[in-house]
């Protein structure tokens, strides 16, 4: 393997019955169910296991009423990673769904958007529409955390190691991050929220939580330039990511599958 190839994992924990008009501005005028999947993502490769994103816990799914799956410790190890081991943590975004479970990375580093950080403790947060997503709890222990040493920020596009980087999409959250990552099969780009479903990128429509749309459709195109084609794009929470890509290994179906290898379809 070179230094630079990685392996990426999805790993699934939590879940939401919801329509589809629920999932769209403006709508969806088939209104059939279209249900979320939460995901948190391992890249794994020479410089150790890097995280994206951290989850929800079951307290906070139950306070915000989605499903807990699975933990994500559970996930992680049942992929070889221990949580308590891990170095790196990419924050795509500190909405309560990608930034909770920090105590389960004590020995983690942490990597954000400045933006990101000065949306989630200025004045947007003033605005009860904007601080939906957020928790506070969350927020503050990322700021003890920067207090700690324990997190590098970033403005725009950067390298995290070799073949990883992260880029300033925007739109769902002022400071989102999308990442990319060198892979066997070319560049795959881990969307998180720049893209919920496949449907919004196919189609050009928008997530109602949205700080800004132009950023949003505008990052649609960004991560297609980003990626060695579209094909290669995988989105935040559509549940069709568990049936395009394969199991990371028996016994994992429907809970972990390797975003490294070919899609199925």
């Amino acid at each position: 393997m070179s230094d630079d190839i990685h392996e990426i994992y999805a790993i699934r924990y939590g879940h939401h019955d919801r329509k589809s008009s629920e999932n769209f501005i403006g709508s969806d005028p088939h209104d059939v169910l279209q249900p979320l999947d939460f995901y948190v993502w391992a890249v794994v490769g020479r410089s150790g296991p890097i995280i994206l994103d951290t989850g929800f816990d079951a307290a906070m799914g139950k306070k915000r009423q989605r499903e807990m799956i699975k933990p994500i410790d559970e996930g992680l190890k049942a992929i070889g990673i221990d949580p308590a081991e891990v170095r790196t943590i990419i924050v795509s975004h500190m909405h309560y769904d990608h930034v909770g479970n920090y105590d389960l990375f004590p020995r983690a580093h942490y990597h954000l958007q400045d933006c990101e950080m000065a949306y989630a403790t200025g004045r947007c947060m003033c605005h009860t529409a904007l601080r939906l997503p957020f928790e506070v709890d969350d927020v503050v222990a990322m700021v003890r955390k920067v207090f700690a040493g324990r997190v590098t920020f970033h403005d725009g596009e950067d390298e995290i190691v070799p073949g990883v980087t992260v880029h300033h999409i925007g739109g769902h959250s002022k400071g989102l991050q999308s990442v990319r990552v060198n892979t066997r099969r070319g560049q795959v780009v881990l969307a998180a929220d720049a893209a919920h479903l496949y449907a919004h990128m196919e189609s050009g429509r928008i997530f109602p939580i949205t700080y800004n749309v132009a950023e949003v459709v505008e990052g649609y195109e960004t991560l297609k330039k980003l990626a060695s084609s579209p094909n290669h794009v995988v989105p935040g929470h559509d549940p069709l990511v568990l049936a395009r890509y394969p199991a990371a290994k028996a016994g994992l179906e429907g809970w972990v599958v390797r975003l490294d290898v070919e899609p199925k379809s």
